[in-house]
């Protein structure tokens, strides 16, 4: 079902509660899609802290920047920060 924008606008809470029964709405402007709403899905499977311990490396230098790199970000010569 494809609504347009001020119809979305005004049928908001309508076009929730049809969300809600599982149904998928899109909204266009002029005929064209910009926007889906769907239902909300939480994740099936809860997070563990710490389940990544020991698998990634972060290198001690990993925020410092070669001053020709520096350089190009910041658009001239540049002491490393």
């Amino acid at each position: 079902m494809i609504v347009n924008t001020h119809e979305a606008k005004t049928r908001l809470s309508e076009l929730l509660r049809r969300v809600e029964a599982g149904e998928e709405i899109i909204i266009g402007r002029g005929g064209r899609p910009i926007a889906r709403l769907s239902p909300y899905e939480r994740d099936l499977e809860p997070r563990h802290p710490g389940a990544w311990r020991g698998r990634v490396r972060i290198a001690e230098d990993f925020d410092e920047l070669p001053d020709d790199i520096l350089d190009g970000f910041s658009g001239g010569k540049s002491s490393n920060l």
